[in-house]
């Protein structure tokens, strides 16, 4: 009988922490949904160092970000180190490279951690793991870059692998880039694997992103969303090196609240307390089937209904029904909600109904034309620049998606005059 293969080195690989990263939704207006977003990102590191102590690993990777750039208070800071501090006091090692967040924050060279954190600092590092006798070598390599912008490859500036050991890179990248994200540090998953290292620990991309191989590389993901876009179950990575140098690892979650868009098909539903019924229902079941604690539910509604015009004209009383329905399900929070829902409606119908005309003219002869959309790009320039710093995003961080962002609130603007004007069409009260 095969000799058992035993655990040689473990870790808990993170990033993108953003500790106390201010609310980056307007929508988040709700006192008690506020605090909840406002405090899940502590609740979820707390969550990565209880991991570490009941895993009894040897140490913890930190691959960038841990701070949210020049909003960090020193209260932030110290929380950090609290929390770092127990890990020192069960003997686990932790390790740190800056990434472009933290390289903003005025804190950052102003902390002083326990002598078993290490940060990596401008210069690249391969650090010795200290091993037990007769075991194989672990080496961690690191490297922060001072600045928040690092438009060129870091990874040639990193110590070669060493022969004969295990060879970890810890890395904040954007990779070969992704969406919503700034370029940082790009370099191809190709060129990792050619460095021989057996593990990459990456950050900077929100979005957990696995490649498996000789050379196994993990971008873990933020550990708490803190918006729709960021929707889903987080979580970090524990990494299992076993006595063979084989590489195993598993997703750990960790998010507090999961945000979740929440589709409701409203097709044929002609009463208003039937559609409140269905809504309970879609909530029910989305929070039933998510991993974290709280459900925060962007609700968005679609089909043919009869109630179309007036989904869209009393949006705030059917959130206010929606989120009375989340309070009795419990854990479960009502963000906004969204329609796309249509009146039933033929081809003859439309070609005589005035209001279908009168989008037909809007569409065709107002919203395509360049001076609506200069004029439309000023307003929405000029209220950017009045929201605060972490809301500034909410047309898009790049020109493409601004452009795709404001025909979309256009779109939407357009529906809720020709609702408030159906409504008066049939002498309904608002």
């Amino acid at each position: 009988m095969s000799e058992a293969i035993i655990a040689a080195y473990r870790f808990i690989h993170a990033a993108d922490v953003h500790l106390d990263s201010p609310l980056c939704s307007l929508a988040l207006r709700e006192r008690d949904l506020a605090e909840l977003i406002g405090n899940a990102t502590r609740k979820a590191f707390v969550r990565i160092i209880d991991f570490c102590l009941a895993e009894q690993v040897d140490a913890l990777l930190l691959a960038g970000d841990l701070y949210d750039g020049d909003q960090t208070s020193m209260k932030t800071a110290r929380f950090l180190a609290e929390q770092l501090r127990r890990l020192s006091e069960a003997g686990i090692r932790v390790f740190i490279v800056r990434g472009n967040h933290d390289a903003m924050s005025r804190i950052t060279n102003e902390l002083v951690f326990p002598d078993t954190v290490k940060i990596f600092g401008g210069r690249a590092e391969a650090v010795p793991v200290d091993k037990k006798a007769g075991a194989f070598p672990v080496v961690v390599h690191g490297l922060s870059f001072s600045h928040p912008r690092a438009t060129e490859s870091l990874l040639g500036k990193y110590k070669q692998a060493l022969p004969d050991a295990v060879n970890i890179g810890l890395m904040h990248t954007s990779l070969s880039g992704a969406p919503g994200h700034d370029d940082y540090a790009p370099c191809g998953l190709n060129e990792l694997k050619e460095t021989g290292f057996q593990y990459w620990a990456l950050g900077h991309v929100h979005k957990r992103m696995v490649e498996q191989g000789e050379c196994t590389i993990v971008m873990p993901g933020i550990p708490q969303g803190r918006d729709i876009n960021e929707s889903g179950a987080k979580s970090v990575t524990l990494v299992t090196i076993q006595d063979d140098r084989s590489v195993n690892f598993e997703e750990r979650f960790t998010s507090v609240a999961q945000f979740e868009r929440v589709h409701v098909d409203a097709t044929g539903i002609d009463d208003w307390k039937e559609l409140v019924v269905k809504i309970g229902h879609a909530l029910a079941q989305a929070q039933h089937e998510i991993r974290s604690e709280h459900l925060v539910a962007r609700l968005h509604f679609a089909g043919e209904t009869p109630l179309a015009w007036r989904i869209r004209r009393d949006i705030e009383l059917l959130t206010t029904e929606a989120k009375e329905r989340a309070s009795v399900i419990g854990g479960c929070w009502v963000e906004k909600i969204e329609t796309a829902c249509r009146p039933p409606s033929t081809a003859t119908q439309e070609a005589s109904d005035p209001l279908m005309e009168l989008r037909r003219l809007i569409q065709e002869k107002v919203a395509s034309s360049e001076i609506f959309r200069a004029e439309l790009s000023e307003v929405a320039e000029e209220l950017r620049k009045k929201l605060p710093r972490e809301c500034q995003g909410i047309f898009g961080v790049d020109e493409p998606t601004f452009n795709a962002g404001l025909a979309l609130m256009a779109g939407e603007g357009m529906e809720d005059v020709l609702a408030r004007l159906q409504a008066s069409e049939k002498g309904e009260q608002n």
